[in-house]
């Protein structure tokens, strides 16, 4: 059996998942479909509150495709490679937990835009970010158009595919490209410090908001309304929501579910 190159691993309710295939995390094909069994796998996990990418690999958090492996791909062969990592899209667009990413050294390419669907991006403060695929005459195929256009806007997400260049750790926070730096030295411990926060907080309110704003900020301003009130309502029909307010009115630490 080939060894994995994703790395799971649970900490108190955190389920860091972590590229590992050395030198630079280059994706293969059964590597991107290892990716989507383990967002499955992490998912369904009840142990499993809060979810983390991240590279097990020093210095690289993604080097993008492994080129090699498109040396004879044409359209079909490409068109199912595009729909695996659409599959990526839409698991990481769904999920009813929190999603993080953790991004360390040089990040191009396929991880990086998985890394775009996660709710908050933490980076090193050393880190570099870049979709370098016009050099070979491509688009970044994981739905990153739809995503950057959607996080930076319009006319800095096509300059950044058309120019295919390097961005600094600082230049990609302040573009919002990533929500946070650290230390390098400090972006493991500060994400799982930060997302140990969130698996205290009760999971259906933390699913709610992440549907509400991920997929409501997709559709008409009316059509994302809709999808709040179905919130409002199922949220108050929950233990966690009576637990909340009985707890707010008696001046008393909430004991959320373990839902």
């Amino acid at each position: 059996m080939a060894e994995s190159v994703i790395r799971r691993r649970t900490e108190a309710r955190v389920a860091w998942l972590e590229f590992n295939r050395p030198p630079v995390n280059a994706f293969t094909q059964p590597m991107v479909e290892e990716v989507r069994a383990a967002i499955v796998a992490a998912i369904a996990d009840p142990q499993a509150r809060v979810l983390v990418l991240a590279s097990a690999v020093d210095g690289y958090f993604s080097a993008g495709a492994d080129l090699k492996a498109f040396a004879t791909m044409r359209g079909p062969q490409m068109r199912g490679w595009a729909e695996l990592c659409h599959d990526i899209v839409r698991l990481l667009r769904n999920s009813p937990k929190p999603l993080l990413a953790a991004i360390n050294g040089t990040a191009v390419g396929g991880g990086l835009e998985m890394a775009l669907h996660c709710d908050i991006r933490f980076a090193a403060a050393d880190a570099r970010l870049g979709q370098p695929e016009i050099k070979i005459a491509f688009l970044p195929p994981i739905a990153t158009t739809q995503a950057l256009v959607r996080l930076i806007g319009r006319p800095r997400a096509i300059r950044y595919l058309y120019d295919g260049t390097m961005v600094e750790a600082a230049r990609a926070q302040e573009w919002g490209l990533v929500d946070e730096l650290v230390a390098p030295a400090e972006l493991r411990h500060h994400v799982q410090a930060y997302a140990e926060h969130l698996a205290a907080k009760p999971a259906a309110a933390l699913a709610a908001i992440r549907r509400t704003i991920t997929l409501g900020g997709g559709v008409s301003f009316e059509e994302g309304m809709a999808m709040e009130l179905h919130a409002v309502e199922q949220l108050a029909d929950t233990p966690d929501f009576a637990e909340g307010v009985d707890a707010f009115l008696n001046k008393r630490a909430p004991k959320w579910s373990d839902r």
